[in-house]
């Protein structure tokens, strides 16, 4: 059992690799993500906002894996164009820049006070 779980990190570490080596969008989400972790250890914010971007980071992090499943998967199944297909990349696409935006706006309202 132990041995399953083990073998299932490390399934999952090689997805994480497959995102950043192959999605623009996923060096984009690392560039800021350690962006966000510099200021938040230079500005030293407090635990809870650490939480707070820790949750709206891993929330990007999540979409962004979710996306590119389902556009693997779509790419596998139907590889020729259809627009239902296009239209659930268009949607999860959506998905990942509205949880982008609403991570933006939480880095801002933590860091801006601590800035200005």
């Amino acid at each position: 059992m132990v041995k399953k779980r083990i073998e299932s990190f490390g399934h999952a570490f090689r997805g994480l690799a497959t995102l950043v080596k192959t999605q623009p969008n996923a060096k984009f989400h690392l560039f800021a993500t350690v962006c966000v972790a510099a200021a938040g250890l230079f500005l030293n914010i407090s635990v809870t906002d650490w939480a707070i971007l820790a949750l709206a980071a891993g929330s990007v992090w999540t979409a962004e894996a979710m996306n590119t499943a389902l556009e693997f998967l779509a790419d596998r199944v139907a590889p020729e164009w259809h627009e239902l297909v296009g239209n659930a990349k268009d949607v999860a696409a959506a998905g990942v820049l509205a949880v982008s935006i609403a991570a933006a706006a939480a880095g801002l309202l933590i860091f801006l006070p601590h800035i200005f």
